[in-house]
């Protein structure tokens, strides 16, 4: 069955209507081709996309990528951080798990068409994988004019994921990722780390301006997890030479 291994996310929280670069699902789609799910969290109030545009990108973006996209209003959002970042690990452990069975039993199988027994087991395993797997997050926060009044509630959210995650057994590293940043398009304020208590400091600075870079974003992202991957084998290199020497 399934090797420990690491889960890699990327959470994008908007409220939707890019308009500068690459199209946003297009972009989404790339990083599922590299195993990379794209979860999406629209901070929306009533009033937000009355012509449905925003709503629709949202929900297309985690088609795309693999991921759960949910809509919340901002007083919900500490909770749907959480529980979306736990659900998608669920379905992309469900989903690996599922490719196996029907390695092992043929086409048709997958979990739901186990016996009652055998897919408790199974159903077990994939728990104890949610606990055991590292995971990695890399969290795009969109800081144009419209998600100003927002923000505050979106790093709340974000130490709190930090927070609820640190009980599991297996690592978790974040990165988190502006757009638009303050000098460029896209700005990475904090870079890959396990713990996320140091980020009430980039909230404070944030100038948020009109333009909403969405695909320009994930694709950065995407290419965070490849500088990540190279720096975790060059660490081991090291380790590696350090015992032979």
């Amino acid at each position: 069955m399934l090797k420990k291994g690491t889960l890699k996310q990327i959470l994008l929280i908007t409220d939707g209507c890019s308009n500068q670069g690459e199209d946003p699902v297009a972009m989404a789609a790339l990083a599922r081709e590299q195993g990379i799910t794209v979860n999406v969290i629209g901070v929306l109030d009533r009033f937000d996309s009355e012509d449905g545009r925003g709503l629709k990108e949202i929900e297309s973006i985690a088609a795309s990528g693999g991921g759960i996209s949910r809509i919340v209003e901002k007083k919900e959002l500490a909770q749907t951080v959480q529980m979306v970042t736990k659900q998608a690990m669920t379905q992309t452990i469900q989903g690996v798990v599922n490719r196996e069975l029907r390695e092992i039993l043929g086409d048709t199988e997958t979990v739901e068409d186990l016996s009652p027994e055998k897919r408790g087991q199974v159903m077990e395993v994939m728990d104890e994988l949610g606990e055991t797997m590292d995971l990695d997050v890399c969290i795009l926060v969109d800081t144009s004019a419209s998600m100003k009044m927002k923000l505050p509630t979106v790093r709340e959210a974000l130490i709190d994921l930090s927070m609820s995650l640190a009980a599991r057994m297996g690592s978790n590293r974040f990165c988190l990722y502006l757009f638009p940043g303050k000098r460029r398009i896209i700005q990475r304020v904090v870079a890959w780390t396990p713990h996320l208590e140091n980020i009430e400091q980039v909230f404070t600075k944030i100038s948020s301006r009109g333009i909403t870079p969405t695909g320009p974003a994930i694709k950065e992202a995407t290419k965070s997890f490849d500088r990540l991957s190279r720096r975790k084998t060059r660490l081991r290199d090291e380790a590696y030479d350090e015992e032979q020497g």
